[in-house]
């Protein structure tokens, strides 16, 4: 974002005039700002160079080089907001901060329970400042409950959650998802709790606290199975690639070095057409097979018949042929095959910025498009310190000789 930018107030910008003060960290506060960002809310994210966000030290690095400026993960979910650097122990930053409150609508927070408290901008404190202000604190456990200050990232939210346990093949240890799994689920629960209190405050003139916790969000990803086991005493197993009502249902190897296609037969037309696209209709009139229930009792079976043709052909043939027959199947793609992927490709989904450390930087775009009030990346992830006298001098108004006192104070960083 450029210097002197201040408050969007572009109108064709969903959120356009909507101001947040950020102090989320690692990765599921940050993506839930990064959404509000892209439609056009102005994000003030408040960082501090001693302790700063831990994922800017989270690879992969521009050019291979590691630094706090430098980490794609970083860029990716931190794109278009403005950055302010202060160190927090001096007690002129405090007021710094508490400006910005009296110009935010809403007040973001992913820390442990206690942190807000211990600096005075836990929600009463703030809403003594502004009456009306929304306060969004999202953490693992919740602000209450004997669990609540336990602290950690998704991956220890996705043990947590139940998703360790069901996840990975019946003879081994739980494999878990991949990833910090519920730093991918949380921001859009946060994104979309925001947006109602800032509806009900359109509404009301009231603002609101909100306690979302990471890992009771994320079970509602597991609620079939939780009604599986609250209405009939079904605990879900590890199972592997296969799926409890569809069936054949895994990943087979395709030709190639650790090449692989994913196929998942839900009904019994699509059963049919995919022996017909191996040329086996020794299997397509097996009556073991015929139904559903016959070929989910059969699985090991049909397994190595189906891995016996997926590996004469390479993942895109695979796929190509059993999708021509209406046949659910995908090749398992790499990397550089998800950022080469035509439909990726279509959608603007990658997106190359400018930025101001190495030139530029690809991100995603937003991950869905409003006719009317598209989604705009307005540039690169804040680097630190670039922007204290933007936000300063045009967000809150300061003059020359206010902020010229704060550097004095070694208040910025």
């Amino acid at each position: 974002m450029p210097d002197g930018q201040h408050t969007n107030t572009e109108s064709n910008q969903a959120l356009a005039g909507v101001k947040v003060l950020d102090f989320m960290w690692a990765m599921a506060g940050p993506g839930s700002t990064r959404i509000l960002a892209d439609y056009g809310a102005t994000v003030v994210r408040v960082e501090s160079t001693t302790r700063f966000d831990a994922v800017r030290m989270v690879g992969p690095f521009q050019n291979k080089q590691p630094g706090p400026n430098n980490s794609g993960l970083f860029n990716n979910l931190n794109t278009g907001k403005l950055p302010i650097t202060l160190n927090l122990s001096k007690p002129e930053a405090r007021r710094v901060i508490l400006d910005l409150v009296r110009w935010a609508d809403v007040v973001t927070e992913s820390f442990s329970p206690k942190a807000m408290r211990e600096w005075g901008f836990d929600y009463e404190s703030l809403k003594k400042i502004k009456p009306d202000i929304i306060m969004l604190s999202t953490c693992l456990m919740g602000q209450t409950g004997p669990q609540a200050n336990f602290a950690g990232f998704g991956n220890l939210a996705a043990a947590v959650s139940g998703f360790f346990d069901p996840t990975g093949w019946p003879d081994r240890a739980p494999a878990g998802p991949f990833g910090a799994y519920t730093d991918y689920i949380a921001p859009w629960y946060n994104a979309a709790s925001i947006l109602a209190a800032l509806e009900h405050k359109h509404q009301t003139g009231k603002g609101q606290h909100i306690d979302l916790a990471q890992a009771e969000a994320a079970l509602h990803f597991l609620a079939p199975f939780l009604l599986d086991q609250s209405a009939n005493g079904r605990t879900q197993t590890r199972m592997g690639n296969r799926d409890i009502n569809f069936a054949p249902h895994g990943v087979y190897q395709a030709a190639g070095d650790d090449r692989w296609v994913a196929i998942g037969v839900e009904t019994d037309d699509q059963w049919r057409s995919l022996c017909q696209v191996m040329n086996r209709s020794d299997l397509g009139s097996d009556e073991r097979f015929a139904t559903v229930k016959g070929r989910l009792t059969n699985q090991d079976e049909l397994d190595k018949a189906i891995n016996e043709w997926t590996s004469q052909h390479g993942p895109y043939d695979a796929e190509d042929k059993l999708q021509a027959q209406h046949v659910p199947a995908s090749a398992v793609e790499t990397m550089l095959e998800q950022y080469e992927d035509k439909q990726l490709q279509h959608r603007g989904h990658f997106v190359d910025l400018d930025h101001p450390s190495f030139g530029q930087t690809t991100v995603e775009a937003s991950r869905f498009k409003f006719s009317r009030t598209p989604a705009q990346i307005r540039g690169a992830a804040p680097t630190l310190g670039r922007e204290n006298q933007n936000v300063l001098k045009n967000i809150l108004g300061y003059d020359e000789d206010k902020i010229t006192e704060l550097v004095v104070a070694e208040v910025l960083e």
